[in-house]
């Protein structure tokens, strides 16, 4: 009797957590919170956690078109270095004297193009996303080197500099334009995969691509749709980049792709698709960034706070595996 309630007690857990996958990391945003806040006299500071926010932003943005990519089965290794790309492309255009706006639109386009491309190869040719992104990734960081030529381009633009401006709410909360718009993406991106047709295409396509295609779903228009969406929050994360530090470098965030996917799979999301939310990603971006920060106050090396980031992200799909388990069971 004792071992029926305990069988069924794991699988409600089971069940929970795939019902409800942002608990887990809005859970573990809180404690770390509280950890930091108890650790260090300076975390719980306004200014500090609007800092912590602003520093989330980017990877934050990257993960959001991560999400789409991972819900669909898919993967994303080459989504930091096309955003690094469009930073320099937007830097450099600027420094000649071409219009920020057109410049914006420029590294925009670049990588909704590079979407594209990927989506094409993945829906045309039936290569893994892992390969195709690989070598998108490699070719992507050759190609932001030699735009760079070795050095930093410093952007002046007011319009590419735009996100990093600072107000005040309420008279005492910093926050950024940048802030605002990255919100008004998860919006965005939660309404279409939750009240649209479009977002129940992705979760099925995610689930079965087959069963989905059978029911009448176009799976190959599905999966070019999620990556040029997801090109789309690429570009917009380089405009993010260029707002939080006013320099197009071609070393920046060339761990980025690999925070995107932490962030992605501590949100709940799984890497195996079907199931996730936007809301669980932010989750995720909060607790990267909140980690580094916090352990940045407390003088901790920077290797160290990469072997703890790599030791969440092989929680997290441990956890996602398991309540996958209990719920087939």
């Amino acid at each position: 009797m004792t071992t029926a309630v305990a069988t069924k007690d794991r699988e409600s857990l089971g069940d929970f957590l795939l019902r409800a996958p942002a608990v887990g990391p809005a859970l573990a945003l809180v404690v770390a919170i509280v950890v930091f806040s108890l650790a260090t006299d300076t975390f719980f500071d306004l200014d500090n956690l609007s800092t912590v926010v602003q520093q989330s932003l980017v990877v934050g943005t990257l993960a959001l078109g991560q999400t789409l990519v991972i819900l669909i089965a898919g993967i994303d290794l080459s989504n930091a270095a096309s955003m690094v790309v469009a930073t320099l492309i937007m830097a450099k255009l600027a420094a000649a004297g071409t219009n920020g706006f057109v410049a914006l639109l420029a590294g925009v386009v670049l990588t909704v193009l590079v979407g594209i491309f990927i989506g094409g190869l993945a829906t045309r040719i039936k290569l893994p996303a892992f390969i195709i992104t690989l070598g998108t990734f490699t070719m992507l960081t050759a190609v932001s080197k030699l735009i760079a030529g070795g050095q930093a381009v410093p952007v002046t633009d007011g319009l590419l500099q735009w996100l990093g401006t600072k107000r005040y709410l309420f008279g005492g909360i910093p926050i950024t334009y940048g802030m605002t718009l990255a919100l008004l993406m998860y919006l965005g991106i939660w309404y279409a995969l939750t009240k649209t047709a479009w977002g129940k295409h992705v979760y099925a396509v995610g689930n079965a691509p087959e069963s989905a295609r059978l029911s009448g779903i176009k799976v190959n228009r599905t999966v070019l749709s999620v990556y040029i969406v997801a090109g789309l929050t690429f570009g917009i994360a380089a405009w993010q980049a260029l707002g939080r530090t006013p320099n197009a470098d071609p070393n920046q965030f060339q761990l980025g792709n690999l925070d995107s996917i932490t962030a992605v799979v501590l949100g709940g999301t799984s890497l195996f698709g079907g199931r996730g939310s936007v809301l669980g990603t932010l989750m995720g971006a909060l607790v990267v960034a909140v980690l580094r920060s916090g352990l940045t106050q407390m003088n901790v090396d920077g290797n160290y706070q990469d072997l703890a980031t790599g030791a969440l992200l092989i929680a997290a799909v441990v956890v996602d595996r398991i309540a996958r388990r209990q719920q087939q069971s």
